[in-house]
């Protein structure tokens, strides 16, 4: 079923139609390509702003950036905190390294995690048999 207004006749009349038509829509082509141009400046304009202003945060405060940062997904509210593990200290437990070996760790893994030589850890391996 049609629209109504398909049959009815323009309110404008002819002769103005034909002589502005062609520049007129020329001149709204125009226009609205300025202003999808200035539009595009402008949002870049305020990206870069914003990009700014996190960057100042950043340095300032890095766990308030993190928090703010935009995320797509997950909770917003919690910063992940690197934890300093350098005063630890790794209590060398030599059944828990046959029961690795055992599991098919290797000897360099063993030794890393332990802070001990390949050869120390050949040396607790060998004891058990």
């Amino acid at each position: 079923m049609a629209d109504k207004s398909w049959g009815l006749p323009s309110t404008t009349p002819p002769a103005r139609r034909a002589s502005g038509g062609a520049e007129g829509l020329l001149t709204r082509i125009d226009a609205r390509a300025a202003a999808r141009e200035a539009a595009a400046v402008e949002r870049e304009q305020q990206r870069e702003a914003r990009r700014t202003e996190l960057a100042a945060l950043a340095e300032k405060d890095p766990h308030a950036a993190a928090a703010s940062r935009q995320r797509g997904s997950g909770r917003k509210d919690v910063v992940r905190e690197q934890r300093d593990t350098t005063g630890y200290s790794v209590v060398v437990d030599e059944d828990r390294i046959r029961l690795l070996a055992r599991r098919g760790a290797s000897l360099a893994a063993l030794a890393a995690t332990f802070g001990l030589t390949g050869d120390a850890i050949e040396g607790i391996l060998n004891d058990a048999a």
